[in-house]
């Protein structure tokens, strides 16, 4: 589930920067506070590794651009008590490595290996091609991992931030002699004795623990499997005006705003969402649409052109403005780009919409919902820990434009209906979305893979943290 923020934005404090136990160094840096980022060239916050500093965890991450994944982690990470946990990262070069170099060290490769089995992502027909840019990525990955074990010695715990980030964790494994821990962020491909999820359920049944985002994603993974459920987190920053992008467009006082948030793409549902846009105006509902976001990757060049041509980049700005210019939608719906000051861009909207193909809650429904603005979520089967259809939001069916533009007519023509939804998602993300309580329930699952001693394999020695736990009976 994607998300993003841009560079390029006044600099903004980062409070307490001393009680994290950052220092300033040459480098970019990016300071934040409350859910607005923002970059300035000079300056890069390290942990300086203080004295009682002591879980040591290597992190795995595979994709370079900071998204759902990476914002979900840093948050995460952001929110554990201090002095108890020194992370280090290797990761895909790319803008999430000054994110992660302010909370501990960072290795960087060209690009890291992996292996998708998610509904969505998994290999069929053209998609196996994808396994040439993995397999070109392994001599990457494995001098990456290389360059860790002898920068950093012994680790404590391997994270991998992802499920696809089978190949690094396997050979992390191999290296450091450090329990794992699997984090399943996206809806598994369910394919019953099939090869790969044989093994899939494999490498989970090995790992130290297996942690899915939310029930969706839960379900998806075997039955028999144990897993524990800890939800995403988001610090919602009060936002005191409008958001200045939004601000500048020649929106209708009167009108009821659709709001979409995420990269440009077609797996987000963002063609059905013109689609919706454009049976609304035909039927004369008084709704604006205003779409936050752009295309997910440069889309110029010779190797654009030829992952086009093989069905597997897009170019879905250009599309939207061609179909805006084909029906004259350019009075309802409005391209804003990317915007670093993301609640202020929630609170403009009447509503968010996630048509997403894959049939799952992503990281906007909840973020929205902080300002109490429902959700139109393309989910078949809504659990009630995400989205409760019919009184925090409403679940239509994936690739169902019809359905979409139905349901936003409908809270339309009813705003306080839809008023009354955005009250109750706000109090279910305040429930279950709670980053500092859900950074500690993390937390507890690393303690408890230490303390029950799952190394999965020999250790040449351990971490202070480690040598200070209780040993297990024998």
């Amino acid at each position: 589930m994607d998300h993003f923020w841009s560079a390029g934005e006044p600099e903004i404090s980062l409070p307490a920067r001393s009680r994290l136990g950052l220092r300033d160094e040459k480098g970019p840096n990016i300071s934040l506070e409350g859910s607005t980022l923002s970059w300035r060239p000079g300056f890069c916050h390290r942990f300086t590794n203080p004295k009682g500093l002591i879980l040591r965890i290597l992190h795995l991450h595979t994709i370079g651009a900071f998204g759902g994944a990476s914002r979900s982690l840093f948050e995460a990470l952001r929110a554990l008590p201090l002095g108890i946990v020194q992370s280090h990262f290797v990761t895909q070069k790319g803008t999430v490595v000054p994110f992660f170099s302010q909370i501990g060290p960072v290795i960087a490769a060209r690009g890291i290996s992996q292996f998708d089995h998610t509904r969505y992502g998994r290999y069929r027909r053209l998609r196996w091609l994808v396994l040439l840019r993995e397999i070109a990525f392994l001599p990457a990955t494995v001098l990456a991992l290389l360059r860790a074990r002898k920068a950093w010695g012994d680790v404590d715990l391997i994270h991998a931030n992802e499920v696809t980030a089978i190949v690094p964790l396997l050979l992390a494994r191999w290296l450091f002699r450090a329990p794992v821990i699997v984090h399943v962020r996206s809806v598994m491909q369910k394919d019953g004795r099939g090869l790969r999820s044989a093994l899939l359920r494999r490498l989970l049944d090995s790992a130290a623990a297996v942690v899915a985002i939310d029930e969706t994603v839960r379900a998806s993974l075997p039955a028999v499997l144990d897993v524990d459920v800890v939800h995403n987190g988001f610090l919602p920053k009060v936002a005191e005006q409008t958001n200045a992008a939004i601000a500048a467009l020649p929106l209708r006082g009167s009108s009821f705003k659709v709001g979409f948030v995420g990269n440009l793409l077609r797996v987000k549902g963002v063609a059905e969402l013109i689609e919706a846009a454009r049976q609304l105006q035909a039927r004369a509902v008084d709704v604006e649409f205003i779409l936050v976001g752009d295309d997910a990757r440069p889309s110029k060049g010779l190797k654009a052109r030829i992952l086009k041509r093989l069905g597997l980049a897009q170019d879905m700005r250009a599309e939207i403005e061609a179909e805006i210019a084909a029906h004259d939608l350019g009075k309802n719906v409005h391209l804003v780009g990317f915007q670093s000051d993301i609640a202020s861009v929630y609170r403009s909207f009447d509503v968010l919409c996630f048509p997403s193909h894959y049939d799952a809650p992503g990281r906007p429904i909840f973020e929205a919902a902080f300002s109490e603005v429902p959700s139109i979520v393309a989910l078949t089967a809504p659990l009630a820990d995400t989205l409760v259809d019919g009184v925090t939001g409403i679940a239509i069916h994936p690739r169902d434009a019809g359905q979409l533009a139905n349901a936003i007519a409908l809270l339309a023509e009813d705003r306080a209906y839809s008023a009354r939804l955005g009250i109750a998602a706000g109090e279910l993300a305040r429930s279950n979305f709670d980053i500092s309580a859900n950074a500690q329930h993390l937390l507890a699952i690393y303690r408890r893979v230490l303390s029950s001693d799952q190394t999965g394999g020999s250790r040449k020695k351990g971490s202070e943290f480690a040598q200070s736990l209780p040993k297990r009976g024998r």
